[in-house]
């Protein structure tokens, strides 16, 4: 998700003081659509060197390996945008897997700015390079921002859970919410949207990443300046919305 221009005039942040009296305020996504182009991040998946030929240290080596890669595939909200590198809901899902001594290994791979097109685009040479076991898709709501058709978002996502299943993954989806100035009937679809996908594909949801952050109380004091990214007090929450669901899939 890119951070917010002039144009975006009511935020997570501002909705949850407002409410629905500003349900009829439109917002210009062209100004999201800038920023996002101009202050996108570059992929944060570190490439791996193919794995060498069959020998006795190559034996060695992989019996030292994690049994299990989580690949991450999201957008601002998942790539740390204006945070201190390691500070993430991302990363501290890491520490949280060393912490339970669990043998995983966590792949970052989303950019700030991205959409659930990019991510489909994205996602095959993903699977091929790092071959995960688990499939976390945080993608949709940059989506909304550029007020994109709901059927699209939702055919690429399901696209995404489909083609990480093919190739052995667990999925987890994530889902987003945007603020009810962009029209009840668009928000209440979007905010659908995730939930079908994952009855449609069997898959793990997270019904909503900012869940206590976005809609609750005192909700500017969770955001950065831009009032549309969390701020680095708030990941540990955003970790604690997903990991339940997390756990159950990577047993």
């Amino acid at each position: 998700m890119s951070a917010l221009s002039e144009n975006l005039k009511l935020t997570f942040a501002d909705c949850s003081k407002l409410g629905p009296a500003m349900g009829n305020r439109w917002v210009n996504p062209v100004g999201v659509l800038l920023i996002a182009a101009v202050l996108g991040l570059p992929l944060l998946a570190q490439a791996q060197a193919p794995a060498p030929p069959p020998s006795a240290t190559a034996k060695v080596e992989n019996s030292v390996r994690p049994a299990q890669t989580i690949l991450v595939v999201g957008d601002s909200l998942s790539a740390e945008y204006g945070l201190k590198r390691g500070t993430g809901w991302v990363p501290l899902l890491d520490k949280q897997l060393a912490s339970e001594t669990r043998n995983a290994k966590v792949i970052n791979a989303s950019i700030s700015g991205d959409t659930t097109s990019g991510g489909r685009s994205r996602l095959p040479a993903l699977l091929t390079l790092h071959r995960p076991s688990t499939v976390v898709i945080e993608l949709g709501g940059n989506d909304a921002l550029r007020g994109l058709p709901l059927d699209m978002t939702e055919k690429n996502l399901l696209a995404m859970a489909q083609a990480s299943k093919k190739a052995g993954a667990k999925v987890l989806l994530i889902g987003m919410q945007v603020p009810p100035n962009y029209g009840g009937a668009y928000a209440a679809g979007f905010a659908s949207l995730f939930l079908k996908v994952a009855k449609a594909e069997k898959v793990a949801l997270v019904p909503f990443l900012l869940k206590g952050i976005a809609d609750g109380e005192d909700a500017a004091s969770h955001f950065q300046p831009d009032r549309i990214h969390p701020n680095e007090q708030s990941q540990p929450s955003m970790l604690a919305n997903v990991w339940p669901e997390l756990k159950k899939i990577i047993k």
